[in-house]
């Protein structure tokens, strides 16, 4: 909790200092995952219903943000900005490494009740778009055009729904799973 939230301040301030928007959707998933891991541990020890709807909640938060990246990518896409690609390639490498540790000390739970399964996609998806962010910092350098940070964005975009997708199916299922049980 305490490395994604560190890691929400490095890459919103390098995201503003390199006009990169796969950096800063990065940032925002950051803090989404600090605030992620805050609530599996609050409910961690609480009845399964609890922490069925509080991965319906986290789902609901993860699809939004999906949305939102891709609204601000299709919004910054129509202007003709290129971010600062060194920047991009620095923090990218930074955030991959701090994702990896996390992904250490979440690989045992993958495979868990909803709540857990949340964490851990969370974080697969984060050292996922970590790489991407390093294919767009290549893709500007290379072409001197900010259409691969638009492009990278769109893609964390898109794995963000999926994961939503992802984790409300599990909780939906969790919360009929338990409703039949008491019937």
């Amino acid at each position: 909790m305490l490395i994604n939230f560190m890691m929400f301040g490095v890459e919103l301030v390098s995201s503003v200092k390199s006009g990169s928007v796969a950096l800063m959707a990065d940032s925002a998933d950051f803090l989404a995952d600090a605030g992620n891991y805050a609530v599996s541990l609050f409910v961690l020890g609480m009845a399964t219903i609890w922490r069925s709807r509080a991965a319906y909640v986290k789902g609901i938060v993860m699809g939004a943000f999906g949305v939102l990246v891709l609204a601000r990518a299709l919004w910054i896409g129509l202007g003709s900005h290129v971010p600062e690609a060194e920047t991009m390639g620095v923090i990218g490498i930074v955030a991959l490494v701090a994702n990896g540790a996390v992904a250490f000390l979440l690989y045992a739970f993958r495979n868990g009740d909803a709540n857990m399964r949340s964490v851990w996609l969370c974080t697969r998806n984060d050292m996922i778009a970590n790489l991407a962010v390093l294919l767009a910092a290549i893709g500007v350098f290379g072409t001197k055009a900010g259409w691969p940070d638009i492009a990278v964005a769109s893609i964390m975009a898109v794995l963000g729904l999926s994961g939503a997708r992802d984790i409300i199916g599990r909780a939906r299922a969790e919360l009929r799973g338990l409703s039949t049980s008491t019937s």
